[in-house]
Parts: C-alpha cells; sequence; structure tokens
C-alpha cells in the first residue's frame, strides 16, 4: 500500500481535533421536512457587514476562520488584475469561476491559454469530468476521460499561468505556497479581508485555500461589490456581473443569483460556503457546518429575504423539494434567522 502523506494527521490524531466554532457554535438554521415530519437539520453559521466592513448581524461564530474554498477567487481575480494581468471581462468572470465546463467554457479556457503562449499541458489543476451533471453525461458519451481542461478550476489555473507569464515567474511551481503568485494572492486576500491569513491547505484543484473568517470575507465581497470601475476590485465585479454563465454556469444558482439581483455578485464554494457582495457594500458570508450543498442556497435566501434584497432568483434558490415516489411531500426549508442575528 501507498505511504501516508507525512503531513495528514493520523486517525488518532483526527479524532482528537477540536471542531472550530464556526461549525461547533452553529445553529440550526435549515430543516428538512418530509410530511410535516422534521426529518433532518443542518447547522450553519452566517454573517452580514456593512459597507464599513463591521458585523451588522451574525448567527453562529463568524470571526474564527474556515476554509472560503471556491468562495476565494474573486479574491484571487483581483490579486492576478494587481500583478498586471488583463483579461477581456468573460475570461476574467471565468478566471473566478467553478465552472460547469459547458463548451463556452472550455473555448475560454483555452483562449486564456493560447494568448499567453501556453497549452492545456501546461494545466496543473486536477483533471476531473464536467462539474454540471447534464455536460459530464455528454463528455462521458463523446468517450472523454477525466481532464485538467473539464475541471471546474481549470478557468482559475490558466489565469494564474498567464499571470506568472506576464511576470517572468515559473510557470512550473506555481501552485507552490511560497510562489511569488501564492504569496500575491495570499496578500490580496489579507488585504480585501482585512485579517490575516489563519491557515493554509491544498485545495482540491491542487492551489492553496487559504482560511479567513467569514466575517473577513463578507467583508471582501462589499468591498469588491462597491468598488470603484476602474480598480481591479471595480473589475472584477463588472465582469461578473456582466458574464454571470461563465462564472458558474447556464444552470447554476450562482448565476442565476448574480443575474436576478441588480449589482450583486457573488461565488458559491466546496463544502457548502456561500459569498455575497451587494452593490451598496454589505457583504454576505455562510458557511453550512456539515458542508451540505443542498442547505446552501435555501439558507443565502432567506437571509437575502431578511434584508429585503429585490431578487428574480428566489425560486431557483428556494427550489429544494423533498420527494416521496417521485412527487413532493415536503420541502429543506430556512428556520431560525428571524431574531436580531446580533
Amino acid at each position: 500500500m501507498p505511504e501516508k502523506p507525512t503531513d495528514v494527521p493520523s486517525e488518532q490524531a483526527l479524532r482528537g481535533l477540536p471542531t472550530p466554532p464556526a461549525l461547533a457554535d452553529a445553529p440550526v438554521l435549515a430543516q428538512v421536512v418530509r410530511g410535516g415530519f422534521v426529518e433532518s437539520s443542518h447547522r450553519a453559521s452566517v454573517v452580514v457587514t456593512g459597507p464599513d466592513g463591521a458585523v451588522l448581524h451574525a448567527w453562529g461564530s463568524v470571526t474564527d476562520p474556515v476554509f472560503p474554498r471556491s468562495s476565494n477567487k474573486p479574491l484571487q481575480g483581483v490579486a492576478m488584475l494587481r500583478a498586471g494581468l488583463a483579461l477581456p471581462p468573460h475570461q476574467l468572470a471565468l478566471a473566478c469561476a467553478s465552472h460547469s465546463a459547458e463548451p463556452f467554457h472550455l473555448d475560454a479556457v483555452r483562449d486564456i491559454l493560447t494568448d499567453a503562449g501556453l497549452t492545456e499541458a501546461d494545466l496543473q489543476n486536477t483533471p476531473d469530468l464536467p462539474y454540471d451533471a447534464d455536460e459530464r453525461d455528454i463528455w462521458i458519451a463523446a468517450g472523454h476521460v477525466a481532464r485538467a481542461l473539464s475541471q471546474n478550476c481549470s478557468g482559475k489555473h490558466a489565469a494564474m499561468l498567464a499571470t506568472c507569464r506576464l511576470n517572468g515567474w515559473d510557470l512550473t511551481t506555481y501552485r507552490e505556497l511560497d510562489h511569488p503568485l501564492q504569496q500575491a494572492m495570499a496578500a490580496t486576500i489579507e488585504d480585501l479581508a482585512g485579517e490575516p491569513v489563519a491557515a493554509t491547505a491544498v485545495d482540491g484543484c491542487g492551489a492553496p485555500v487559504m482560511a479567513i473568517s467569514l466575517a473577513g470575507l463578507a467583508r471582501a465581497f462589499g468591498r469588491i461589490a462597491s468598488a470603484a470601475p476602474d480598480t481591479p476590485e471595480g473589475e472584477v465585479a463588472d465582469a461578473i456581473r456582466a458574464h454571470p454563465e461563465y462564472l458558474g454556469g447556464t444552470r447554476r444558482d450562482v448565476t442565476a443569483l448574480i443575474r436576478g439581483t441588480q449589482g450583486a455578485i457573488a461565488k458559491d464554494g466546496a463544502e457548502a460556503v456561500y459569498a455575497v457582495g451587494l452593490a451598496d457594500g454589505r457583504g454576505i458570508a455562510l458557511k453550512i457546518a456539515d458542508g451540505a450543498q443542498r442547505a446552501r442556497p435555501v439558507v443565502l435566501a432567506a437571509v437575502l429575504r431578511r434584508l429585503g434584497v429585490e431578487s428574480t432568483a428566489y425560486d431557483r434558490l428556494e427550489e429544494a423539494p423533498v420527494l416521496g415516489h417521485g412527487a413532493p411531500v415536503g420541502a429543506l426549508v430556512a428556520v431560525g434567522l428571524d431574531g436580531p442575528g446580533a
């Protein structure tokens, strides 16, 4: 059997690790109701920050670090622009994306690479099948296998490579934490979040993932969403607003949310993270404690409704039926968000 990586804790050590407060102290904010009976519950931590970055509302612990996973990507996009990268808006949105691997996504990844004098062979993100179920079926039916190109982070990795080529940085080590690219990203994340990176690990795509608090994540999204158009933050926000289908995909809730909410930007993340920036500078970030993606859009919709945010995306976000023999017999619903959230 292959040896375990030396930086992976043993099973015994894992059993002794403390549960982070953002998970351990999280209140129940979603329930699965079947036939009028509560079948399951999801705990979550949620924060809303104001235009000045101060916490306005909080449910659960929101000042302790979490891994935002792909919700960090718009912050990383800002970092690449600060390092001199210039991309057309649709490609910039893709650089911030967890895309669905629809044909237009893959074409844009290839274009970013080609314009930088690179190819798919330069990508170091983990090969995978398309994220979108329909695209995955089409991909497999065509005889394709898992590739770096079709993995949902390939836009970010293509942009990272283009940033390295522009700056003369080494292309083979761009995923290493001490690489100039990753150091620039860490500095930008800290600047936008207003706090230091608390921990780092390897994300699913192979690049570093950097931990900040939910409050810091919300603060960063509020700053990006309300930034002047002629700044890197404003460029990222405008690209996401103009091309939300490149940030997610034609069938994704994050795309519907951006398209249906005036001035908003948003990014979903693995393990049930969601972050939103509103045009007035408010930010929202949430983490479902058990990582259940099914609860993520439902809880976010409840928070947006509580804030009085107008959106045409509520039906899409709240679409979470519980089925019995193929027919709706209940729903996943948000609970516990009517209080002050202080």
